[in-house]
């Protein structure tokens, strides 16, 4: 299957979306080069392929919810806008 820039006007014109003669040509390119994989696709032979309900077959790994470091307050409460020794201050958001 090809698509012409026939094609392409008449797909912009029933969408709606306004496409100038440079852009229909490259949106043409893109779709008979996108047609052409698919048809590539359709060659293979999938006859005893299961479908895929998730392309992550596998379960996640559990861990134990473990404290890594401690005592690190003071730490992140240098990365406050303003110097505080109890919570971070930020400008106000809502007035």
């Amino acid at each position: 299957m090809t698509i012409d820039l026939k094609t392409i006007k008449h797909i912009s014109k029933l969408s709606r979306i306004s496409v100038n003669d440079e852009k229909a040509k490259k949106l043409a390119g893109d779709l008979n080069s996108i047609f052409e994989f698919i048809e590539k696709l359709n060659v293979l032979n999938t006859k005893n392929v299961e479908p895929l309900t998730s392309v992550a077959e596998t379960t996640l790994k559990l861990r134990l919810d473990e404290v890594k470091s401690d005592n690190i307050r003071d730490q992140i409460l240098k990365n406050s806008p303003v110097e505080n020794e109890d919570f971070f201050v930020v400008p106000r958001v809502v007035e």
